[in-house]
């Protein structure tokens, strides 16, 4: 298996554990939030203290499964903007040494540019950074 299909498969493995963290912690929280409404609702509302177990029940199911779906797709679009971020950050520093070198940014020159960065890293060369941009502008 290749360096970037391993990549992929663990970040893959990654996305996937994160989603199920996020969708656990995400359900248990809008149980907790569906479980007081009901209860609230129960001893405030006489209509509602009328209607069927089934009916409160699916009202708690209700806010379990919309916790559920938000916090696992909350999670995954957070990893999915660190992924980018890292992206970028390792794009702009290409780009910037590209440009040192008179070269223009190509995909296969980042590409290059990314296998010579590995190189001095195995070597124990430390790769020269470029400098920090400010990211509040």
């Amino acid at each position: 298996m290749s360096n970037a299909a391993a990549k992929t498969r663990r970040d893959a493995e990654e996305a996937l554990w994160l989603q199920t963290k996020g969708g656990i912690l995400g359900g248990l929280r809008w149980t907790g939030y569906g479980l007081f409404g009901v209860t609230i609702a129960h001893f405030t509302i006489p209509v509602f203290r009328r209607q069927t177990l089934a009916i409160k029940g699916f009202l708690v199911v209700c806010a379990s499964t919309f916790g559920l779906v938000v916090g696992a797709e909350t999670y995954l679009q957070a990893f999915e903007a660190r992924q980018r971020g890292e992206e970028n950050e390792l794009r702009r520093q290409a780009r910037y040494e590209l440009a040192k070198r008179g070269m223009i940014a190509t995909e296969t020159n980042i590409h290059k540019w990314r296998e010579e960065q590995k190189q001095a890293m195995s070597t124990g060369k430390a790769p020269e950074v470029a400098p920090a941009t400010d990211k509040r502008s």
